[in-house]
């Protein structure tokens, strides 16, 4: 055998037992941030190197049960993936949870790409069952998405880790139920917090149903809608600042991006404002002052540690600057919240402020696969961690 044929021999033997990596790619859910992620599933879609994944959506339905994205996985054979809608629907036909998260014969490697906002998939429930399974995925492990879904639970970790963030009062729905309960709530907001307030499910993203309540008479009814999403709500000082936010990616050393700016259109950046009219100003670099832009940067990577984040998060702070005529002050820096599944639409704020940063969305995508594959590795060799092999 001449030379070259044999090295195109080898070229092809290697080019054979180098499979292209399955990525299945899970959206929709049964959050109230539903659709948020069916948008979202499209543009990492759209972002995927179909010479390098063999990729595999899956949606999960409102009712919670798994289904085989028909329309997505239609339109990647055929057109590709520009010709995806905007949206993608969580129809088709019903898959197995087990089957989806099997690993193929013949050593093909496999990562789950969660794309699910807010409970149910953000909360560390997906992330345990991958675990459970031993396969790769995107993303924090359970702990970490566990810890950020809540966010009575974030700020203590941060205030534990010197870390500043809003003042804010935790309430579970049966300490709420009578008028005099709501009114020594009221009370205690008058005495700790001051108003305006914000009322939030502390376990949902997007701004999904929180309201900005200015007195005591508006509370009850935020109460009530915040209740209507989970047992537990945080009342929140309402801080006046700017909206800056910082991406976070990698791990063991993580990196941070430039600071990204939210100016919203309305009184706060509302779910509106994030996916309906979209008039919110979206500034990538944020035009802050070098020396805020650092510690932005600083305390991104202090939060990502402290809750036990990894691969990626957006963490939002508030920036009120202290007067000119103020003496010290610091920078006026506020955590507001820690998203460890942070929105990847084409307006999404993660994507763009790493872009700005150096980093494309697809190549984006790669170094977040490349992160889970690295990550199972090293854990897969840890007593009670490996995957027993058949037979």
């Amino acid at each position: 055998m001449s030379d070259d044929r044999r090295a195109a021999a080898v070229a092809g033997s290697v080019h054979q037992v180098v499979p292209r990596t399955r990525l299945v790619v899970l959206f929709g859910g049964r959050s109230a941030e539903h659709e948020v992620s069916c948008t979202t599933a499209v543009s990492v879609l759209r972002a995927v190197d179909p010479a390098r994944y063999d990729v595999v959506p899956v949606a999960i339905t409102r009712d919670g049960v798994w289904v085989s994205a028909e329309e997505a996985a239609r339109v990647l054979a055929g057109p590709g993936p520009a010709a995806l809608p905007p949206t993608l629907k969580a129809k088709g036909p019903e898959v197995g949870v087990l089957e989806t998260l099997a690993l193929p014969a013949g050593g093909t490697p496999v990562v789950v790409f969660p794309l699910l906002h807010g409970p149910f998939g953000e909360d560390g429930t997906i992330q345990g069952l991958c675990e459970l399974a031993a396969v790769p995925y995107v993303g924090s492990g359970v702990l970490g998405s566990a810890a950020c879904m809540d966010k009575d639970t974030t700020k203590r970790l941060l205030v534990q880790a010197g870390i500043p963030v809003a003042r804010w009062i935790a309430v579970r729905d049966t300490d709420a139920q009578t008028e005099a309960a709501v009114a020594a709530l009221s009370g205690a907001v008058d005495a700790d917090l001051g108003w305006p307030v914000f009322v939030k499910p502390a376990a949902l993203g997007s701004s999904v149903g929180v309201r900005r309540v200015t007195d005591p008479a508006g509370l009850p009814a935020a109460l009530a809608e915040a209740f209507s999403y989970g047992e537990w709500v945080v009342v929140e000082e309402a801080i006046v600042g700017r909206e800056i936010e910082c991406g976070v990616l990698g791990d063991h050393p993580a990196e941070a991006s430039v600071p990204g700016e939210v100016r919203p259109s309305r009184e706060f950046y509302d779910y509106e404002d994030k996916y309906v009219d979209g008039r919110a100003q979206l500034l990538v670099p944020a035009p802050l002052p070098d020396h805020v832009a650092d510690e932005v940067r600083r305390l991104a990577l202090a939060a990502f540690t402290a809750v036990r984040a990894e691969a990626m998060a957006r963490v939002d702070f508030f920036w009120a600057p202290p007067p000119a005529d103020s003496e010290g002050g610091g920078p006026g820096l506020v955590v507001n919240e820690i998203n460890t599944i942070p929105g990847f639409t084409p307006i999404s704020m993660y994507p763009r402020m790493w872009e700005a940063s150096g980093v494309s969305y697809p190549e984006l995508v790669d170094r977040l696969v490349a992160l889970a594959l690295e990550r199972h590795a090293r854990r897969a060799g840890r007593v009670g961690r490996s995957r027993p092999e058949p037979g």
